[in-house]
């Protein structure tokens, strides 16, 4: 940050009068901050990290007090970076300002491969902290394994299952397995099945892995039993509404079985579900059966649920849940996107694989392709329907695919129109924004319409946050993204 941005950032502070998710302001007129350790571990555990300002008193109305002396403040703010695993290099800057010294420490997002950054005195999980809106909070302890699962490649998928034996195993269809390993991969053909089975992952030194539990086991929910999934339709658009008797769900199921079971399980309880309409083709003039949504993509979104899902011991006890809304179809998977890809890269970027020994067998099964081409079929199958995009949410606990039906009003171009407008509102709001700029922005003059209309609908789907959520129509109220 060069001396005139910092300069710019502190009259936009003034402006705003508000931290944001890469903003922490600090007090410094008597002395450096002694516990810095949260927010240097929260912002080096995210990808944009993020910015430190000594010398504003938020307590005091932001009032610009400058820091007590800004070298030894950026020797003691060292000391500190120091006493992080791994350490942290922050770029400091310093500018004066009405004769006071500000100070800048800008804090780099470390590589997921390095993550969590976590403070030393505390240990890996009681000193890992996340960035919450303008708020450090602690990971939680799934959070925390997963950076380490990824850094170090534990294959959850083939950890053994200490109450399964061999025996328990569908031995035809192992041996059909066997079969198609030998058929399609000549370097096994020559080594005995007992070879195959270790070789494979089936087994670990004679004990039943997971990968081999969930596809070979006549019923893996006996040793897991919540590794299934839940299937519910509501009938609404909200979790919690119910029909005219007083029902919540007009359909309830709990889906189990292997994971081939699963899939057509999930498959057959959309399909009951799914609304049927009878269309003309316009080719042929002949009368059609429509679903509600692609069964295509469907099977693509279950499919990926199964496969991709976090299958440690930490989330062992987290069901796929498939929701039928009025409106939308969600297939929520425990595990959020795993390693570096982001939601925005998906279907265009080759990603790391959780469960590689799974997938590499459900593709020997004929079950999946494995060529991540899931995600594009699913964009291709809605856009051939006239629906708009699937929507793809992460965080570090679950990932959900949700497609929207023709309830949702919004198909076809006036989809693409309404995702834009809200991509661009939520690139606007990456800086915090308050209601008056949000209506600036979007040209409009009713700021009840526009928090109605435009910006509540993305504060429900946890797209935009607000910086006081517990003061909602505070006037000092600023919407971020």
């Amino acid at each position: 940050m060069t001396p005139e941005e910092f300069s710019e950032k502190l009259n936009d502070i003034q402006k705003k009068k508000c931290e944001s998710a890469t903003l922490e302001i600090k007090a410094a007129a008597k002395g450096c901050p002694k516990r810095l350790y949260d927010t240097l571990s929260a912002f080096s555990n995210q990808d944009d990290g993020g910015v430190i300002v000594f010398g504003i008193d938020e307590e005091s109305g932001y009032l610009e007090q400058g820091v007590y002396d800004a070298q030894d403040l950026q020797k003691k703010m060292n000391e500190q970076c120091l006493q992080m695993e791994p350490v942290v290099r922050p770029l400091l800057t310093v500018v004066e300002k009405d004769g006071k010294n500000f100070v800048a420490a800008e804090i780099p997002g470390m590589d997921i491969s390095e993550r969590p950054c976590y403070y030393k005195g505390q240990g890996r999980v009681r000193g890992s902290f996340v960035r919450v809106g303008d708020s450090d909070e602690p990971m939680t302890e799934y959070e925390v394994y997963s950076y380490e699962a990824f850094r170090k490649k534990y294959q959850d998928d083939i950890r053994e299952v200490q109450r399964a034996t061999p025996a328990m195993l569908d031995a035809e269809k192992v041996d059909a397995y066997i079969k198609l390993l030998q058929e399609g991969k000549p370097n096994l053909a020559h080594l005995a099945d007992s070879e195959i089975r270790e070789l494979m992952s089936i087994t670990r030194m004679g004990m039943v892995t997971l990968n081999a539990c969930m596809l070979f086991c006549p019923y893996p929910q006996a040793y897991f039993p919540q590794l299934c999934i839940t299937a519910v339709v509501i009938p609404g658009r909200e979790m919690g509404e119910v029909n005219e008797q007083g029902i919540r769900f007009i359909d309830n199921r709990r889906i189990e079985g292997s994971i081939p079971q699963m899939l057509d399980g999930a498959l057959l309880f959309i399909k009951r579900n799914m609304k049927k309409m009878t269309i003309i083709n316009a080719e042929t003039g002949l009368r059609e059966d429509r679903t509600e949504y692609p069964i295509t993509a469907v099977r693509e979104a279950v499919l990926n649920a199964l496969v991709h899902r976090d299958y440690s011991m930490h989330t062992e006890g987290m069901p796929i849940q498939i929701r039928m809304f009025e409106d939308r179809l969600e297939v929520r998977s425990p595990g959020g996107i795993y390693g570096r890809l982001r939601v925005n890269q998906l279907g265009k970027v080759q990603p790391d694989t959780r469960n590689p020994v799974l997938a590499a067998a459900l593709e020997v099964l004929g079950v999946t392709e494995n060529r991540y081409s899931g995600i594009p079929t699913m964009r291709r199958e809605l856009r051939e329907y006239g629906l708009r995009e699937p929507e793809f949410t992460d965080n570090r606990n679950e990932f959900c695919v949700c497609f929207y039906n023709l309830n949702s009003g919004k198909t076809g171009q006036a989809a693409d129109e309404t995702q834009k407008s809200e991509r661009d509102l939520i690139a606007f709001c990456r800086m915090p924004r308050s209601r008056k700029e949000i209506c600036a922005y979007l040209g409009l003059s009713s700021s009840a319409y526009v928090m109605k209309k435009h910006v509540q609908p993305l504060i429900d789907t946890g797209m935009i946050h607000m910086t006081m959520p517990e003061k909602p129509k505070s006037a000092k109220q600023r919407y971020y993204s």
